[in-house]
Formats: structure tokens, C-alpha cells, sequence
């Protein structure tokens, strides 16, 4: 064999063995060796954040009950009554009437293992009968402790076992922006529950109670959604679900709770007392406009009225007087403002600091009881 003919002949299996090492370096790149750059694993840009809120759910759902009415309704027969040619032969107080239940339907919140349930005093106003269903389908018969007017509230007790109350949340430091959800019976179709985030707190001056101190959300509450729950991201209650901007007859995504703080205070007075107690001081206070802050230099209430013989006038309170500290803390915006003074308990002590004439000086008033209305 000549050497040409030899060369060709080891030559193409060379060839091919190149090739194929050269392809399997390409296809399997770990074969080129620990010098070859491997690929890692990219660690996300941001954390990863909350994709279900059925944990929390879980957690305060038990808690939440639907609450139903019944009230007794007296009204007069609809007949020849209503006829304008007969009814001036009729006796109004002779006329025949007749009696019919008249039934509502909200939400409310167990509070304690003793069975205590929060929920809005419109919910039960009036009611001669509340019924309560339980998350497990449990009946049972409600009986109306007591009621806080001022901010829409109502503390029903059941006498249940094996209840399943609400961790309750701090409802003080929620942030716009904080996720939150409404747990609660719209129209009646059964526990339901909607998310959104907090909007604002500390929403007032919307005519709706005449203690306001909301937290406003954008989760949908609807007709029987009031008295229900509204939790944060992790089961505890923050508020009790109150009101909604009704334009329309549906929410229209602005909705409003009573902070738990506040409606957790009314309660346990209602269970101690029977009724809120609020300490009386005989001043009418207004908010200082923006203006008169800018002006001024200072945020406070201004005294426009003072009560004879009242709290505030043997204080040495004046009109015009701009109250800035209650016991020490600045009073920061309108709903602190008004919310401090209406939290003044009966029989308490309070230091006031105002600002008269120019002139900062302290000022101190033992609340008493609202004198009684004849």
C-alpha cells in the first residue's frame, strides 16, 4: 500500500472523531472543563410577595357571624283608606290596621370567648328579634347588650360554646397602602369575602356618625356586609365595616370602617356600664382652617363656647383659648383632635396647654358626667 492511500485511509476516521468532539463540546458544554463559565441561578430583583390571603381568611373567618332581624312593623290597611273621596269618612285613630315582620340582614364579629359580638347599631335598631348564624352553621338567639350611638356600634352576647373569637389587630399603626380584607353577608347570600387595600384613615366630617374617625378602603362592602369584619394581611381585625359612598346602590369601591381600637373601647364599657361613658367638659370646640394654622404656626382646637358651672369653665378656659396638647401629646390633625376629647373618661384629670394671646400656659379639668336632658 502506498503512503498516500495510507493516509487516506487514517485520515477519515481522524476527521470524523474531530467532528463529533467538536458537536458534543457544543451540545454538552460541561464537558469543556471547570474553566467553562456555568450558568447560576438569577435571585429575584424584589421579594417575592403574598400570592393568597387564604391563611388569613382561615383565621378570622369563624369569627365573622351573620346577624338577622326581625321587627314588627304596625301599619294601617291600604284599602278605601288611601281613596281621596272616602278617606275623609274614616277616623284615623279608628282605622283598621294590621301587623307585619319587617326583616334585615348584616354581619358581626365575635370578640370573646364569653360570646360578645360587635356589629353597627343600624344592623339591630329597633329589632324584636336577632337571630345569629355561625360560620358552622350554628343557630342562635342574640340578646342586645348595649348600643354607641356616636359611632354606629352595637354589642349583641350569644350563649354559645366552643366560639371561635377574632385576634384583634392594632388599628393605629395601619398605613395607606396596607392590604385589607371585608368579611361579611351581602345581600344575604352568605359569608363572603372582598380585598382591597387601606385608601386613607382618618376620615371625617362625612355626616355619616357623629363620632368619625374611619378607615377608608376600596374592598367591596355591600348591604349586609355592615357589622362584618375588616382584617389585615394576616387574619387580625382592624375595623368594623360601617358604611359604604352609596351613589349607586352598590359599592362603588369607598367604603368605611370604625377603627377595632375604638370599637373595642365602646364595647367594653357597654359590657361594664350598659352604656358609653363619655366625660363631660362643657366646651364647644372647632378645628383651626389651614389658613389660620399657617397663620398661627400651630394646629389645635379653638374654644368657641364655654357651659356655665361646667368642668371647663372652673378649668379657667376662655373663648378663643387654642387647645395644642392634651396630658402632654400634640394634637396632630382634626380626627386626633376631636377623638382625644371625646375619649376624656368621667371623674379623670386632664392637663390641657393652650395658646391665648399668643401665650402658651397649662390648664387642668376634671371631667364630669353630660348633664342629664329634661
Amino acid at each position: 500500500m502506498s503512503l498516500q492511500r495510507l493516509l487516506q485511509f487514517i485520515g477519515w476516521p481522524i476527521t470524523a472523531g474531530v467532528i463529533i468532539a467538536l458537536l458534543a463540546l457544543l451540545l454538552f458544554p460541561q464537558l469543556r472543563g471547570n474553566n467553562a463559565p456555568v450558568p447560576q441561578p438569577q435571585e429575584p430583583k424584589y421579594p417575592v410577595g403574598v400570592v393568597s390571603y387564604a391563611d388569613a381568611v382561615s383565621r378570622a373567618a369563624p369569627a365573622v357571624v351573620n346577624v338577622y332581624t326581625e321587627k314588627r312593623v304596625v301599619q294601617r290597611y291600604q284599602n278605601l283608606y288611601n281613596n281621596p273621596l272616602y278617606r275623609q269618612l274614616y277616623d284615623k285613630s279608628n282605622t283598621p290596621q294590621q301587623q307585619r315582620m319587617q326583616n334585615t340582614l348584616g354581619s358581626g364579629v365575635i370578640v370573646d370567648a364569653q360570646g360578645h359580638i360587635l356589629t353597627n347599631k343600624h344592623v339591630v335598631n329597633g329589632a324584636d328579634k336577632i337571630l345569629v348564624l355561625l360560620y358552622d352553621g350554628r343557630g342562635a338567639s342574640a340578646e342586645l347588650i348595649g348600643t354607641d350611638p356616636e359611632n354606629d356600634l352595637a354589642v349583641l352576647k350569644i350563649n354559645t360554646e366552643n366560639l371561635s373569637p377574632i385576634t384583634i389587630g392594632d388599628s393605629n399603626n395601619i398605613r395607606v397602602g396596607d392590604v385589607v380584607l371585608a368579611i361579611g353577608n351581602p345581600f344575604g347570600v352568605g359569608q363572603s369575602v372582598s380585598q382591597g387595600i387601606v385608601s386613607a384613615t382618618g376620615r371625617w366630617n362625612l355626616g355619616i356618625n357623629s363620632a368619625e374617625n374611619f378607615i377608608q378602603t376600596d374592598a367591596a362592602i355591600n348591604p349586609g356586609n355592615s357589622g362584618g369584619a375588616l382584617i389585615d394581611a394576616h387574619g387580625n381585625l382592624i375595623g368594623i365595616n360601617t358604611a359604604m359612598l352609596d351613589e349607586t346602590g352598590a359599592s362603588v369601591g369607598i367604603s368605611f370602617a370604625v377603627p377595632a381600637e375604638k370599637a373595642m373601647n365602646s364595647l367594653r364599657q357597654i359590657v361594664e356600664y350598659g352604656e358609653v361613658r363619655r366625660g363631660w367638659l362643657g366646651l364647644a370646640i372647632n378645628s383651626l382652617t389651614h389658613e389660620q394654622i399657617k397663620e398661627l404656626g400651630i394646629n389645635g382646637l379653638v374654644v368657641t363656647e364655654i357651659e356655665s358651672k361646667s368642668p371647663a369653665e372652673n378649668a379657667g378656659f376662655q373663648k378663643g383659648d387654642i387647645i395644642t396638647h392634651i396630658d402632654g401629646v400634640a394634637l396632630i390633625d382634626a380626627p386626633s383632635l376631636f377623638n382625644s376629647i371625646r375619649n376624656i373618661q368621667p371623674n379623670a384629670e386632664i392637663t390641657f396647654r393652650v395658646v391665648r394671646n399668643g401665650e402658651s400656659r397649662e390648664l387642668k379639668a376634671i371631667a364630669g358626667f353630660p348633664p342629664t336632658k329634661t
